[in-house]
């Protein structure tokens, strides 16, 4: 009988599959802990592939080697092999143990992950039962110390591991933060007390004591500026690197009761604010938010938070004290080459140096982390008092780390690159190891994907060196994507040409000889011809069993979505908006009605009095928000692709910014709609549906005016533009399709002639109304998913969620007055 397998693929899987699921555990471990912090800096999916399957493989190929090795323990020795090697295998499987712990930077891949810790509690049992059972079947054992120090620092890593698990469960989260239970004033005593006056005939009453009211409570936290003496006298006070660090942490404590959903009191609300109606610049509180954002990626997919506590820092220390110590151990010990296999020898010793290696890593990340510099110091009550050596060894660790900053010219349509009336931003270019997210902001337009159109960018972070290289590298395969589609279009042609000339001559032959119209029409126009049809269907079938068009159709979107760069203008532009807003949100009522305004109080509040303002408030209003974003959209970039008109007395530089302002964000929030409906799931609703109904009359009406070759958004904005809309479109076609395009037309031409007429200008309007539309958008979504989108890089959306809870502009606080003090009067 032939062996499916050969023999000598046998002979070197017996010998070397230990060793090699050994190696490849390692391997993994190395990967998890070199690249799993950077998924947080950016998007790539590629990273995040790499990521996911190395996770995914690291249980398994550590579990598939204690078997193995469980395995070979019970086999004989070979001719070959030293008296000892087994022995030496047996303390391999503790190794195992320690790798099962994980690295710090990363216990969970996904929020879900942290729900299953209570089957990695049973993972711990059975893996240190089997761990057990392999070295008691190698016992006698001259390596049972090294093996177990190995065991002790493998089982507290695996632990460390349960617990950071354990701690970010959405429920433990959420148990943590909830205080203890608050029955109020005693309502039943106070009632006996006054029952029993009334019956003695004394004259009694009941008062309420308020607490005392927000504006004459004295503030917990004071911005530095306010308290110091010497910053006073600053004009722009600036809070140091630590004291970012500082304020972020002690933000994150209050606030991290976001993500499940808690409920905020005033308090909360002022500290906040004082703080942040304070700062000098909005550029320190981009920096407070993504330091905090940061602590929360840390608190809930990875072991930092464990590692912080007292108990934690021991373990560590303990865990890592073994680990040498086995190592030191395991070294000294004589006749290791007579004793065991030489491979085995070098395998045991390249799991000590990576396992070391890996373990100074971590502690490395630990010690220099912002969790460290913010935890171990703490915020002054003198903000004048003289840093310590520790804290201003912190300050400077943290100033490393600061948002770096490019100057980029904007040319306007018409003027070259260099021109000094070219409108100049500041676009975000940190370092890649620096930052702590991704810092750019991802872009789609409706009307580029429709049109075909090539994809501009209006700030490019890259230098020319990179955008050169980056152009060389695509070219071949934008010329291999255009000369398949060509070649494509030129065989369907082909094939339709030849069933046209076969079908004529069947039909031609059919009528001449009655034996045909028996035979050969049949055969074809019944068999032949339906082959494709056939091969269509059950390609159909199998797409929607796979779910392969939808798959296809959003890799081909992907091509039209490239990255801006955060501005510091356009950061300023949102924080100086919230920061209005934030005036008006003094009560719960008032901030829950902000915060449910997706246009509608903007447009109120800054169109002119004797504007229609209800006019364009209705197409707000009177749409889903879905269908409200597509609309407002496409308006935008109908405006963007017009010839420029600037109100007379209004700020050139202001307009060009606003300009700017609106098509990124309008952009962006349809990147979200479209590319990330995990994100917008919560306030989408069909947009996927409207997003088609859309492209199709798009489609429809470019077809009709010949310009869909023509990949060009201007000459397609000026022919939508070019149909009259004086009558609704719902009037005309119903409401069955859930198409915008010519709604949105309207739009475009009532913002315009809005301008003209009134002289407002077009673009502050269409600036402020994104804002809000982005912030409806960021405080309605699932907060779950805000935090998950902090594992792929973090989005815009996130800081905007995050910022507006720091304004008090949630409806999640709802607590303003608290307890009423109760009081019993007895009259004379």
């Amino acid at each position: 009988m032939v062996d499916v397998i050969p023999n000598e693929i046998k002979d070197v899987w017996d010998r070397w599959n230990i060793r090699g699921a050994i190696i490849l555990s390692l391997s993994l471990q190395a990967i998890l802990i070199c690249f799993s912090p950077l998924r947080k800096r950016t998007p790539r999916r590629l990273l995040i592939m790499l990521v996911w399957s190395s996770y995914l493989l690291a249980d398994w190929s550590a579990n598939f080697a204690v078997g193995l090795i469980s395995k070979n323990q019970g086999k004989g020795l070979r001719k070959d092999d030293p008296p000892q090697d087994k022995k030496l295998m047996a303390l391999w499987a503790p190794f195992l143990l320690l790798h099962l712990g994980g690295p710090d930077t990363i216990t969970a891949f996904a929020l879900e992950d942290n729900a299953l810790w209570l089957r990695h509690v049973f993972g711990l049992v059975f893996q240190a039962i089997a761990g057990v059972y392999v070295v008691l079947q190698s016992i006698p054992n001259s390596l049972w110390l090294i093996i177990l120090l190995v065991f002790i620092s493998g089982t507290i890593k695996y632990l460390e591991r349960t617990t950071a698990l354990y701690s970010a469960s959405l429920d433990k989260f959420r148990d943590s933060m909830i205080q203890a239970p608050d029955p109020g004033p005693n309502y039943a005593k106070l009632m006996e007390e006054y029952k029993a006056k009334k019956e003695a005939r004394l004259p009694t009453k009941i008062i309420l004591i308020d607490e005392p009211d927000k504006e004459n409570r004295p503030k917990k936290l004071v911005h530095p500026a306010q308290a110091s003496e010497d910053r006073k006298k600053e004009k722009n006070s600036r809070l140091t690197d630590l004291e970012i660090a500082q304020y972020a942490y002690k933000f994150f404590n209050t606030f991290k009761g976001l993500v499940v959903n808690l409920i905020f009191s005033f308090r909360e609300r002022d500290e906040s604010l004082e703080i942040f109606e304070n700062l000098a610049d909005p550029e320190e509180a981009l920096r407070i938010i993504e330091v905090e954002l940061g602590f929360l990626y840390d608190a809930l997919f990875t072991k930092v938070a464990v590692l912080h506590t007292l108990i934690g820092t021991i373990s560590r220390v303990v865990a890592s004290g073994t680990l040498v110590a086995a190592f030191i151990l395991f070294h000294k010990k004589p006749n290791k080459g007579r004793e065991f296999h030489p491979a085995d020898v070098v395998v045991t010793y390249t799991l000590f140096a990576v396992g070391l290696a890996l373990d100074l890593i971590s502690i490395l990340l630990f010690l220099f982390s912002d969790w460290t510099c913010a935890a171990l110091s703490s915020l002054k009550d003198d903000p004048d008092e003289k840093l310590s050596a520790k804290d201003r060894f912190f300050n400077w660790l943290l100033s490393l780390r600061k948002l770096s900053w490019t100057v980029q010219e904007c040319p306007k349509e018409g003027d070259k690159e260099g021109d000094d009336k070219c409108p100049t931003h500041e676009v975000l270019t940190t370092g890649f190891f620096l930052r702590r997210w991704c810092g750019s902001i991802n872009v789609f337009n409706f009307l580029a994907y429709a049109t075909n159109a090539e994809v501009k960018r209006i700030h490019d972070a890259r230098g020319k060196l990179r955008r050169h290289a980056w152009t060389a590298f695509t070219y071949p395969f934008e010329k291999l994507s255009f000369i398949i589609q060509t070649l494509g279009g030129w065989v369907a042609k082909l094939i339709n040409a030849v069933h046209k000339w076969i079908s004529h001559k069947v039909n031609e032959t059919s009528r001449k000889h009655p034996w045909a119209r028996s035979t050969i029409y049949p055969f074809y126009f019944g068999f032949l011809s339906r082959i494709p049809h056939f091969i269509k269907l059950v390609w159909d079938k199998f797409s929607d069993f796979f779910d392969i068009s939808d798959t296809l159709d959003m890799v081909y979107k992907t091509l039209f979505v490239h990255g801006e760069p955060m501005t510091k203008e356009l950061w300023a532009f949102m924080f100086n908006e919230l920061k209005y807003k934030s005036k008006f949100g003094d009560s719960p009522e008032n901030a829950k009605r902000i915060s449910l305004a997706r246009g509608q109080w903007t447009l109120r509040d800054n169109l002119p009095e004797d504007a229609d303002r209800e006019k364009l408030v209705g197409y707000v209003t009177n749409f889903d928000y879905d269908q409200s974003l597509l609309m407002w959209h496409i308006a935008t970039e109908l405006c963007y692709q017009q010839d420029e008109t600037i109100p007379k007395g209004y700020d050139e530089s202001k307009h060009y910014s606003n300009r700017e302002f609106s098509k990124i964000i309008s952009d962006y929030v349809m990147y979200l709609l479209i590319m990330q409906p995990g994100l917008m799931s919560e306030v989408a609703g069909i947009g996927k549906i409207r997003f088609r109904d859309t492209m199709a009359e798009a489609d429809k009406f470019f077809h009709r005016r010949h310009i869909e070759n023509v990949r060009n958004v201007k000459t397609a904005s000026d022919t939508i533009l070019g149909v009259s809309s004086d009558i609704d479109p719902m009037g005309v076609k119903g409401d069955r399709s859930k198409s915008v395009l010519f709604d949105a037309s309207r739009l475009a031409k009532d913002l315009r002639q809005l301008e003209e007429r009134y002289g407002k200008d077009k673009w502050e309007i269409l600036s402020k109304v994104w804002v809000e539309l982005l912030c409806y958008a960021a405080c309605h979504c699932d907060s779950t998913a805000h935090v998950e989108q902090l594992s792929r890089g973090g989005e815009l959306i996130n800081f905007v969620w995050l910022l507006m809870a720091h304004f008090g502009l949630t409806d999640q606080f709802q607590i303003n007055k608290g307890d009423a003090r109760a009081k019993l009067i007895i009259g004379k």
